[in-house]
């Protein structure tokens, strides 16, 4: 997700969810604490309770759910810019890549990030992110008629997410947006 809004216009639970969005995208659920979540959304700390009773682990299923629709929102809308499926999908990964190299490698998916941190150790927050993964494999499935391939073209992004993060280096990005947009025009 971009800047956070203005902190005068929006009200406090909804810094919040910014702000923990942004942190997550950036160090991970398990390197975010409460603390820091409150310092960059402009909050008081009591807030966070008052906003969220079930602590960071609620907090933590909002963020993703709301992340999860943010994200879908926006892959949607750079994949309708182009008229063609192979161009839609090399768009993704490209501007992916673009992203990536402009933030210092820090902006990844923030679903991805935490998925991979919690699949084994927190139930609730891994079907949070189950649940985001699987509209957007539904969201694409509708787009390229197939299921198989939007699973493929997925699971591409996202691991290409990791490698480009692990090597500072765009090329696992672009290799995979080359590899998806060939499978999507595949009979």
């Amino acid at each position: 997700m971009t800047a956070s809004p203005s902190p005068a216009k929006v009200p406090t639970r909804e810094r919040i969810l910014y702000a923990t969005a942004e942190l997550f995208r950036r160090q991970g659920y398990s390197g975010t604490g409460l603390k820091q979540v409150v310092a960059e959304a402009d909050a008081p700390f009591g807030s966070l309770y008052h906003h969220f009773p079930g602590g960071k682990q609620e907090l933590g299923e909002e963020v993703i759910q709301m992340a999860g629709a943010f994200f879908q929102a926006l892959v949607t809308a750079i994949y309708d810019e182009e008229q063609e499926t192979a161009a839609s999908v090399r768009t993704v990964f490209t501007r992916a890549a673009e992203t990536l190299e402009a933030t210092g490698y820090e902006d990844a998916c923030p679903i991805s990030t935490v998925a991979l941190e919690v699949a084994s150790t927190d139930e609730r927050l891994r079907r949070a992110t189950a649940v985001v993964f699987a509209q957007w494999t539904d969201a694409l499935t509708e787009r390229l008629g197939n299921r198989e391939k939007a699973l493929a073209v997925i699971a591409a992004l996202e691991g290409a997410f990791v490698l480009c993060r692990a090597s500072r280096n765009t090329e696992p990005m672009l290799a995979a947006g080359e590899m998806a947009a060939r499978l999507v025009t595949e009979t």
